[in-house]
Protein backbone atom coordinates (compact mmCIF):
# COMPACT_ATOMS: atom_id res chain seq x y z
CA UNK A 1 0.00 0.00 0.00
CA UNK A 2 2.88 2.37 0.77
CA UNK A 3 4.30 2.01 -2.77
CA UNK A 4 0.87 2.74 -4.26
CA UNK A 5 0.52 5.89 -2.14
CA UNK A 6 4.04 7.02 -3.00
CA UNK A 7 3.43 6.36 -6.70
CA UNK A 8 0.17 8.33 -6.52
CA UNK A 9 2.02 11.26 -4.90
CA UNK A 10 4.81 11.10 -7.51
CA UNK A 11 2.54 11.08 -10.57
CA UNK A 12 0.26 13.70 -9.05
CA UNK A 13 3.19 16.00 -8.29
CA UNK A 14 4.40 15.54 -11.87
CA UNK A 15 0.93 16.18 -13.28
CA UNK A 16 0.51 19.34 -11.19
CA UNK A 17 3.91 20.67 -12.33
CA UNK A 18 2.96 20.09 -15.97
CA UNK A 19 -0.43 21.68 -15.38
CA UNK A 20 1.23 24.72 -13.81
CA UNK A 21 3.62 25.04 -16.77
CA UNK A 22 0.86 24.58 -19.34
CA UNK A 23 -1.27 27.21 -17.60
CA UNK A 24 1.67 29.65 -17.64
CA UNK A 25 1.91 29.39 -21.43
CA UNK A 26 -1.84 29.29 -22.07
CA UNK A 27 -2.36 25.58 -22.82
CA UNK A 28 -5.13 25.11 -20.25
CA UNK A 29 -6.85 22.00 -21.62
CA UNK A 30 -3.54 20.19 -22.01
CA UNK A 31 -2.60 21.13 -18.46
CA UNK A 32 -5.85 19.67 -17.15
CA UNK A 33 -5.76 16.46 -19.20
CA UNK A 34 -1.99 15.79 -19.09
CA UNK A 35 -1.14 12.18 -18.19
CA UNK A 36 -4.61 11.19 -17.02
CA UNK A 37 -3.85 7.69 -18.33
CA UNK A 38 -1.35 7.26 -15.47
CA UNK A 39 -4.34 6.88 -13.15
CA UNK A 40 -5.83 4.07 -15.27
CA UNK A 41 -5.44 0.52 -13.88
CA UNK A 42 -3.15 -0.58 -16.75
CA UNK A 43 -0.62 2.12 -15.84
CA UNK A 44 -1.23 2.79 -12.15
CA UNK A 45 -1.02 -0.80 -10.89
CA UNK A 46 2.26 -1.40 -12.73
CA UNK A 47 3.63 1.97 -11.61
CA UNK A 48 2.83 1.21 -7.98
CA UNK A 49 4.40 -2.25 -8.21
CA UNK A 50 7.67 -0.87 -9.64
CA UNK A 51 7.76 2.49 -7.87
CA UNK A 52 11.22 3.49 -6.58
CA UNK A 53 10.93 7.25 -6.24
CA UNK A 54 14.07 8.25 -8.10
CA UNK A 55 13.21 7.17 -11.64
CA UNK A 56 10.33 6.05 -13.79
CA UNK A 57 8.79 2.74 -12.71
CA UNK A 58 8.50 1.95 -16.44
CA UNK A 59 12.28 1.50 -16.53
CA UNK A 60 12.13 -0.98 -13.64
CA UNK A 61 9.32 -2.93 -15.30
CA UNK A 62 11.29 -2.94 -18.56
CA UNK A 63 14.37 -4.33 -16.76
CA UNK A 64 12.26 -7.00 -15.07
CA UNK A 65 10.12 -8.14 -18.04
CA UNK A 66 12.03 -6.96 -21.08
CA UNK A 67 9.31 -4.43 -21.93
CA UNK A 68 6.99 -2.04 -20.12
CA UNK A 69 3.28 -2.68 -20.53
CA UNK A 70 2.53 0.59 -18.74
CA UNK A 71 4.72 2.53 -21.17
CA UNK A 72 3.19 0.86 -24.21
CA UNK A 73 -0.22 1.95 -22.97
CA UNK A 74 0.98 5.43 -21.99
CA UNK A 75 2.70 6.37 -25.24
CA UNK A 76 -0.33 5.27 -27.23
CA UNK A 77 -2.66 7.52 -25.25
CA UNK A 78 -0.61 10.71 -24.84
CA UNK A 79 0.19 12.94 -27.81
CA UNK A 80 3.01 14.77 -26.02
CA UNK A 81 5.28 11.73 -26.46
CA UNK A 82 7.24 11.53 -29.70
CA UNK A 83 6.56 7.79 -29.90
CA UNK A 84 2.89 8.60 -30.49
CA UNK A 85 3.94 10.34 -33.74
CA UNK A 86 5.78 7.47 -35.44
CA UNK A 87 4.11 6.14 -38.56
CA UNK A 88 4.88 4.08 -41.64
CA UNK A 89 6.34 5.95 -44.58
CA UNK A 90 4.18 6.11 -47.67
CA UNK A 91 6.96 7.50 -49.85
CA UNK A 92 10.64 6.62 -50.05
CA UNK A 93 11.35 3.41 -48.15
CA UNK A 94 7.63 2.63 -47.95
CA UNK A 95 6.84 0.67 -44.84
CA UNK A 96 9.74 2.12 -42.83
CA UNK A 97 8.75 3.66 -39.50
CA UNK A 98 9.38 7.40 -39.62
CA UNK A 99 8.69 10.38 -37.35
CA UNK A 100 6.02 12.80 -38.50
CA UNK A 101 5.77 16.47 -37.50
CA UNK A 102 4.25 16.91 -34.06
CA UNK A 103 1.70 19.71 -33.71
CA UNK A 104 3.23 22.66 -31.89
CA UNK A 105 0.98 22.48 -28.83
CA UNK A 106 2.18 18.91 -28.17
CA UNK A 107 5.84 19.88 -28.68
CA UNK A 108 5.35 22.52 -26.00
CA UNK A 109 3.61 20.02 -23.71
CA UNK A 110 6.50 17.57 -24.33
CA UNK A 111 8.95 20.30 -23.36
CA UNK A 112 7.05 21.12 -20.16
CA UNK A 113 6.72 17.40 -19.41
CA UNK A 114 10.52 17.08 -19.53
CA UNK A 115 10.92 19.99 -17.12
CA UNK A 116 8.41 18.46 -14.68
CA UNK A 117 10.03 15.01 -14.83
CA UNK A 118 13.45 16.50 -14.06
CA UNK A 119 11.98 18.52 -11.17
CA UNK A 120 10.32 15.43 -9.70
CA UNK A 121 13.34 13.13 -9.99
CA UNK A 122 16.10 15.69 -9.28
CA UNK A 123 14.27 17.40 -6.42
CA UNK A 124 16.06 20.37 -4.88
CA UNK A 125 19.10 19.73 -7.09
CA UNK A 126 17.06 20.66 -10.21
CA UNK A 127 18.42 23.37 -12.50
CA UNK A 128 17.05 24.72 -15.77
CA UNK A 129 19.93 22.94 -17.53
CA UNK A 130 18.69 19.47 -16.45
CA UNK A 131 16.06 18.91 -19.18
CA UNK A 132 18.63 19.66 -21.93
CA UNK A 133 21.25 17.49 -20.20
CA UNK A 134 18.78 14.61 -19.94
CA UNK A 135 17.79 15.00 -23.60
CA UNK A 136 21.47 14.94 -24.63
CA UNK A 137 22.35 12.02 -22.35
CA UNK A 138 20.53 9.36 -24.34
CA UNK A 139 22.76 7.04 -26.33
CA UNK A 140 20.68 7.51 -29.46
CA UNK A 141 18.76 10.70 -30.27
CA UNK A 142 14.98 10.26 -30.29
CA UNK A 143 13.47 9.76 -33.74
CA UNK A 144 11.97 13.20 -34.25
CA UNK A 145 10.88 14.88 -37.46
CA UNK A 146 13.47 17.60 -38.28
CA UNK A 147 10.92 20.39 -37.66
CA UNK A 148 9.94 18.91 -34.28
CA UNK A 149 13.58 18.32 -33.34
CA UNK A 150 14.42 21.95 -34.07
CA UNK A 151 11.45 23.23 -32.04
CA UNK A 152 12.18 21.04 -29.01
CA UNK A 153 15.92 21.67 -29.02
CA UNK A 154 15.38 25.43 -29.40
CA UNK A 155 13.20 25.43 -26.28
CA UNK A 156 15.56 23.20 -24.28
CA UNK A 157 18.52 25.47 -25.11
CA UNK A 158 16.51 28.60 -24.34
CA UNK A 159 15.51 27.13 -20.97
CA UNK A 160 19.14 26.28 -20.15
CA UNK A 161 20.37 29.72 -21.20
CA UNK A 162 17.53 32.06 -20.18
CA UNK A 163 15.57 30.23 -17.49
CA UNK A 164 12.01 29.04 -17.14
CA UNK A 165 10.28 32.38 -16.70
CA UNK A 166 11.69 33.93 -19.89
CA UNK A 167 11.20 30.73 -21.88
CA UNK A 168 7.57 30.36 -20.82
CA UNK A 169 6.96 34.04 -21.59
CA UNK A 170 8.48 33.56 -25.05
CA UNK A 171 6.27 30.51 -25.67
CA UNK A 172 3.15 32.38 -24.57
CA UNK A 173 3.81 35.71 -26.31
CA UNK A 174 5.78 34.71 -29.41
CA UNK A 175 5.26 31.07 -30.34
CA UNK A 176 1.64 30.45 -29.39
CA UNK A 177 0.41 33.91 -30.30
CA UNK A 178 2.04 33.54 -33.74
CA UNK A 179 0.53 30.08 -34.26
CA UNK A 180 -3.00 31.42 -33.62
CA UNK A 181 -2.82 33.92 -36.49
Amino acid sequence: MNKAWNHFKTITRHKLLVMEGCFKVGLYWQGITHDLSKYSPSEFVVGARYWQGNRSPNNAEREDKGYSSAWLHHKGHNRHHFEYWLDYSAHDNAGEIVPVPIPLKYVIEMFIDRIAACKVYNGKAYTDKDPLAYYQSTSAPPPLHPKTKHQLEFLLHMLADCGEEKTFQYIRTKILRRSKR
